[in-house]
């Protein structure tokens, strides 16, 4: 079977970001997430079974800024020229498996990343609130497949690392590249790159939402159409829920045969009624009529937030170049996350926030200040 380098985009969860002194030094602490059960990307499945024999290989893997690359293509972050090129002071660790989904946290050595541009960058970008995405680069064999929604399976995955994405789309995208690996010869030989990216965690919970709401209606339905069943066959068979039982007269009546013609009737119409293709045009037209309110609701709040966006993207664009911090071509083409890290600057033509905030562990380190959110 063929080897492949997968690289997975995801979104770091900076909302929960921490710091701690680990050593008499400051660190910050990104959680992150990737790699779901059974997940398909791109015509590849990632069985659950294959991520649980391999994603402890994650754990104390590097964490670098972005998926290095030598003359144009991929190669591992543990490769010596690897690590000069992405190093920020930054690993993974607390690998575990929850929920269905791989679950890391990322360690970034405050004084080591404040050592490179990169690593300030970063450490602004978490200052300022994010989003800050992460990509997992991982080996695989692929054994080919003739399924209706994949077409490989991935196999004896070993992964190499879990990048940190800044200003850059990383493995946003599903087009394939090359990448180099150590033969048995130690040779550097190309190998093919797949890059691919996870759903958002917004279109996850609205994905797991709308599969609970389906399942609460179907028993719903169920029940009463259940409900219906048992009144007519009690009312076919002569007995009324209402009457004592103590009439022992009534209760002992044969059913006669127009009795149990009407019962027979009054099932065949709740059987029609319990056909999966009535059920599901009725669950279906149940759950656009409910979600819609929603939907319309979210679309209005993300046309709102494009809006404020696209004009705080103006503004700094305009601080950036006015303080010739970037061109004008550059800064336009800038991400809204960067140009945020990239503000401070255009007042004091240096790194200020976190980059100064934290100095080697002196009392200054005081001066760091995290999103609000979940601890």
């Amino acid at each position: 079977m063929p080897q492949v380098r997968v690289n997975v985009r995801s979104l770091a969860n900076v909302k929960a970001v921490r710091k701690e002194k680990r050593n008499g030094r400051d660190v910050v602490i990104v959680p992150s997430a990737t790699l779901p059960d059974d997940i398909i990307m791109n015509g590849i499945k990632y069985p659950s079974e294959e991520i649980e024999k391999s994603y402890l290989t994650l754990n104390r893997s590097p964490a670098p800024l972005g998926h290095p690359l030598v003359n144009g293509k991929f190669i591992s972050a543990r490769d010596p020229e690897g690590v000069n090129i992405g190093h920020i002071g930054a690993w993974n660790e607390k690998v575990r498996r929850e929920g269905g989904r791989v679950l890391l946290d990322k360690v970034i050595d405050v004084e080591v990343a404040n050592r490179t541009e990169g690593g300030k960058a970063v450490l602004a970008a978490i200052e300022a609130g994010g989003p800050v995405h992460t990509s997992t680069g991982l080996l695989a064999t692929m054994e080919a497949v003739n399924a209706a929604d994949h077409k490989r399976i991935a196999r004896n995955m070993v992964f190499d690392h879990d990048a940190i994405l800044l200003g850059e789309e990383g493995a946003a995208t599903p087009d394939q590249g090359v990448g180099m690996l150590v033969n048995a010869k130690g040779e550097m030989e190309d190998i093919e790159v797949v890059n691919s990216a996870l759903t958002d965690a917004a279109d996850q919970e609205i994905d797991w939402a709308g599969t609970r709401l389906v399942e609460a209606l179907m028993r719903r339905k169920n029940v009463g159409l259940w409900e219906k069943t048992k009144t007519a066959m009690m009312e076919a068979l002569g007995f009324n829920e209402r009457e004592s039982s103590n009439n022992r007269k009534e209760d002992d009546m044969p059913v006669s045969d127009e009795q149990f013609k009407a019962l027979s009737d009054e099932v065949k119409t709740l059987s029609e009624n319990l056909k999966p293709e009535v059920l599901a045009t009725a669950i279906s037209n149940a759950v656009t009529a409910a979600v819609k309110p929603i939907t319309d609701a979210h679309a209005a709040m993300v046309a709102n937030q494009k809006a404020k966006d696209d004009a705080e993207h103006a503004e700094l664009v305009t601080k950036v170049v006015n303080a010739k911090v970037l061109d004008e071509a550059t800064a336009k083409a800038t991400p809204l996350a960067t140009l945020r890290a990239l503000a401070p600057q255009t007042a004091t033509q240096k790194s200020v926030g976190l980059n100064s905030a934290f100095n080697g562990g002196s009392e200054k380190s005081e001066g760091f200040k995290l999103p609000k959110g979940d601890k």
